[in-house]
């Protein structure tokens, strides 16, 4: 349902939500969230153009998530990236399926389940968890 770039985004914002007001360079957070540093500066890009994070340059450069962890949730995060595809009309074109057939209606609906979840959790709760391990860090 998510891409490796979603996933890649995710890490990235609970790997910045951690350190609040502490830049973090690319090269840190590539080496913490183990995604490779080429991808990692698209992905960030990506979440700057969606005013997701800021990026300071400079030798205490970096890059800062712009809201509150407790504010961004992952659907947050999800939409900066790719938005999920909902399904609309007939994936196949079929011009007898004026409304969607009981597949794509059901695909749809759990598309949207999963939507309203993703926006119900947010990055600050992640990192709030009463888990023992910790997001993006070796036990």
């Amino acid at each position: 349902m998510l891409s490796k770039t979603h996933e890649y985004a995710l890490r990235a914002a609970a790997c910045l939500a951690g350190q609040p007001g502490k830049p973090a360079s690319a090269d840190y957070l590539a080496e913490k969230t183990k995604v490779p540093r080429r991808y990692l500066t698209r992905v960030l890009q990506d979440l700057a153009a969606a005013g997701i994070v800021k990026s300071r340059s400079g030798p205490k450069g970096g890059y800062e998530l712009i809201h509150d962890p407790s504010e961004l949730s992952i659907l947050d995060i999800v939409n900066a990236i790719a938005p999920m595809e909902r399904i609309n009309s007939c994936p196949l074109g079929l011009k007898s399926h004026t409304s969607l057939c009981p597949l794509h209606a059901e695909l749809d609906r759990v598309y949207a389940e999963a939507e309203a979840a993703f926006g119900r959790v947010t990055i600050g709760q992640l990192l709030e968890s009463t888990t023992t391990i910790v997001p993006l860090c070796e036990s």
